[in-house]
């Protein structure tokens, strides 16, 4: 009995040791930079998940718009000034995330006259749904 007990704390010692390993060698972890609980998410079967890259120039802006689902930017590099009808403006700068409320009219400025700001966009949606709905 001892032979068994000694081959299972080895056992044990052996798999700590090796998950504290694993750990140490470049096991990655994720790290959470937004949780946001929402309203406005796709309920059809079928969702449709995009992903989109922009870069703006010094003084670009979007169009005055309404995005039908919400939609979750990143900030790689300058600063992305979100203003909300009806609220103060709000500047995310490059590692920072926002998160755009559905239904809500909204414009977006990269307000620097000399640095470019890219962004990477983030939305669910119903199939075939147009990114965004341009306000006359």
């Amino acid at each position: 009995m001892n032979k068994w007990r000694s081959f299972g704390l080895g056992f044990v010692i052996l798999i700590v040791s090796l998950t504290a390993l694993a750990q140490e060698q470049g096991v990655v972890k994720p790290q959470l930079l937004v949780s946001k609980i929402l309203q406005g998410m796709p309920k059809g079967d079928k969702q449709e998940v995009r992903v989109l890259a922009a870069s703006f120039k010094p003084g670009d802006k979007t169009l005055f718009h309404t995005h039908r689902f919400p939609v979750t930017v990143y900030i790689l590099e300058g600063a992305f000034t979100l203003e909300i009808e009806g609220s103060e403006p709000d500047t995310f700068k490059a590692g920072q995330v926002m998160v755009m409320p559905a239904q809500v009219r909204m414009t977006g400025y990269n307000r620097s006259s000399t640095e470019p700001l890219r962004v990477v966009i983030f939305y669910v949606s119903d199939p075939n749904t147009p990114f965004l709905d341009p306000i006359h």
